[in-house]
């Protein structure tokens, strides 16, 4: 009688562990869906909300996107091969950064391929369409929108930004340098500022690479990362303005590493909940046991303002966000 005592009470105390175990499993949200990716563009389209990463791998094979999407922001959704390079006749290698807008009931992904190092290289900023967000999409205009360097600025990380008035800007560069430009409303090309000029430099001090915008207050919040992408300094930092062509004066970092969690935390995107104050920050980052430059998935964490409108500085975590039905 004792040992089958014994035997019940060692598989109700197993059950009891593996529940636990379980419960703690559902605690840790990040990385939010599994694989190596990296420069995730987080949106929201019709209630659902969408990730659209850098599928984080050699050059030679970075040559299509996956996306995600989820109803909860905890259970993901993999959409594979939503764009190859083979829909893409003159992106050969490194398709990455992806940006999504939607315009007209169609999905506009702009995009970065084969790492151009000067104006004599094909490749540079493209565009693709598709009319469902999940794809599949195609090119859009045969080649590349932005193909050379303008005020030093490599063409690449781009961002698509809607202003309040509905215009539309790409703002994108790599090498130190950063660019805005006001897109045509068919996306096919830009229209010059008043002074002429197309492409206006506004980067701010520090800036490396991946911007991004939002607005809040009427405010313009321009962010971007600073550092090294292969290196455990990467990070994001920030920037508020009245305008999109800013000046922008930098305010300090937000979102770095965290020595015990994660290293390598960078080129992001935020979403707001709508009809909520409630925003989201999503990253990528490299795990502690992983050194390689291309180790690199997907986190989210929860953003905070304080009383005047800054940033307040993100505690990088294992746990993540918690579930959050849009409404």
């Amino acid at each position: 009688m004792k040992n089958i005592v014994c035997f019940l009470t060692v598989i109700l105390c197993s059950k009891v562990i593996a529940q636990s175990a379980d419960l703690n499993k559902t605690k840790n949200n990040n990385p939010i869906f599994k694989g190596w990716y990296a420069d995730p563009e987080a949106i929201i389209f019709d209630k659902t909300y969408w990730v659209y990463p850098t599928f984080s791998a050699p050059y030679e094979k970075q040559v299509f996107f996956d996306a995600f999407s989820s109803k909860d922001l905890t259970n993901w959704t993999k959409h594979p091969r939503i764009l190859d390079t083979a829909a893409v006749k003159w992106a050969k290698k490194a398709i990455w950064a992806p940006s999504i807008i939607k315009h007209k009931n169609k999905y506009f992904l702009f995009f970065g391929a084969n790492d151009i190092q000067s104006d004599n290289e094909a490749g540079g900023i493209g565009v693709a369409v598709a009319s469902k967000p999940e794809g599949p999409y195609k090119d859009y205009l045969g080649k590349p929108l932005v193909d050379k360097f303008y005020n030093g600025a490599q063409p690449i990380d781009q961002f698509v930004f809607r202003d309040k008035d509905g215009q539309c800007y790409l703002i994108y560069g790599g090498w130190q340098h950063c660019n805005i430009a006001k897109l045509k409303p068919d996306f096919t090309g830009f229209i010059p500022f008043e002074d002429k000029s197309v492409f206006k430099e506004i980067t701010p001090e520090n800036y490396v690479e991946g911007p991004f915008m939002f607005i809040k207050n009427n405010k313009y919040y321009f962010m971007w990362s600073e550092g090294g992408w292969t290196g455990p300094d990467y990070c994001v930092a920030y920037a508020i303005a009245d305008s999109p062509i800013g000046p922008f004066k930098r305010i300090g970092k937000i979102l770095e590493q965290d020595p015990k969690i994660a290293v390598g935390a960078g080129h992001h995107s935020v979403i707001k909940i709508p009809n909520s104050e409630k925003y989201y920050i999503v990253y990528h980052r490299r795990p502690l046991t992983e050194t390689h430059a291309n180790s690199r998935e997907t986190c989210m964490e929860e953003m905070h303002f304080d009383e005047n409108g800054f940033i307040k500085p993100i505690t990088i975590t294992n746990e993540g966000v918690k579930a959050q039905v849009i409404k």
